[in-house]
C-alpha cells in the first residue's frame, strides 16, 4: 500500500512516516503543506493520502481543500483526514462529496498503533472511517424530522457503530447481540431510509451519511 502524508509538524510527520513504514506500507511522498501534497499525488498517485486539515499558510482548510480536488482529480485515491479538533462540519464537506474511500480520525488515535493502521487500510480498500469522538458530537445536534425518526433505538445503536466503520461482527460484540440479528437491523435500517438495493458497501455508506447529516 503507497501512502502520501501531508502535516505541517516535521516531528509528526515524520512519526507517521515511520510508524506506517513499520507496518509495512510504502510511504511514497510527505508534504508539509496542501499545495504541496497535491503535487505529489498527481506525480505518484499513491493508494491513500493521510492528512491533517489544518496547515500553512493560514492554518484552517489547506488539508480540506487539498483533500477535496485530489478526490476530484483522482477519486480512486482515498483520504484519511487527520484533525486536533473536532471539526464536524469539514467532516460531513468531504464526506458529501463521497463516502467510498473516506476517514476522518482524530491525531489523538495515532497513538493506538493497530487501531490507526487498520483505519488506514480499510479506507485504502475503499471503506470509510469515522472517530468515535466526531460520530457522538454529530449525532449530539439537533435532528430535523425526516426519515431517521422512524429508525428505532436499537437500528440506531446499530447506525451509531456503523459510522465508526464496524462490520456487522463488530457490532454484535459490542451490542452483545448475535450477527444476525444486526443483520436484520441493517435490512431494516435500509428499508426505513428507502435505499434501492445495491452493493451492500455502497448501501452502508448512504445510510450513515443519511444519519450524519440529519
Amino acid at each position: 500500500m503507497r501512502v502520501v502524508i501531508a502535516e505541517d509538524s516535521a516531528l509528526f510527520r515524520e512519526g507517521l512516516a515511520r510508524l506506517l513504514e513499520g507496518a509495512g506500507c510504502e510511504v511514497a511522498g510527505r508534504a508539509a503543506d496542501g499545495r504541496e501534497l497535491v503535487k505529489l499525488v498527481e506525480a505518484s498517485v499513491p493508494d491513500i493520502v493521510v492528512t491533517d486539515i489544518r496547515m500553512p499558510p493560514t492554518h484552517t482548510i489547506e488539508g480540506l481543500v487539498a483533500a477535496a480536488e485530489i478526490r476530484d482529480r483522482h477519486p480512486e485515491v482515498a483520504v484519511l483526514l487527520l484533525s486536533q479538533y473536532v471539526e464536524t462540519t469539514h467532516a460531513l464537506k468531504l464526506l458529501e462529496r463521497g463516502g467510498d474511500g473516506v476517514g476522518y480520525l482524530l491525531k489523538d488515535r495515532v497513538s493506538d498503533v493497530r487501531q490507526f493502521v487498520e483505519a488506514v487500510r480499510r479506507v485504502a480498500a475503499g471503506g470509510s472511517v469515522i472517530d468515535p469522538e466526531v460520530v457522538s458530537q454529530l449525532f449530539a445536534r439537533k435532528r430535523r424530522k425526516d426519515l431517521v425518526d422512524e429508525l428505532t433505538e436499537r437500528e440506531r445503536e446499530t447506525l451509531r457503530l456503523m459510522a465508526e466503520g464496524r462490520s456487522n461482527s463488530a457490532i454484535a460484540s459490542s451490542l452483545h447481540m448475535s450477527e444476525k440479528t444486526v443483520e436484520g437491523h441493517v435490512r431494516s435500517i435500509f428499508s426505513k431510509l428507502q435505499l434501492e438495493p445495491a452493493a451492500e458497501d455502497h448501501r452502508r455508506v448512504l445510510a450513515v451519511l443519511t444519519y450524519l447529516k440529519a
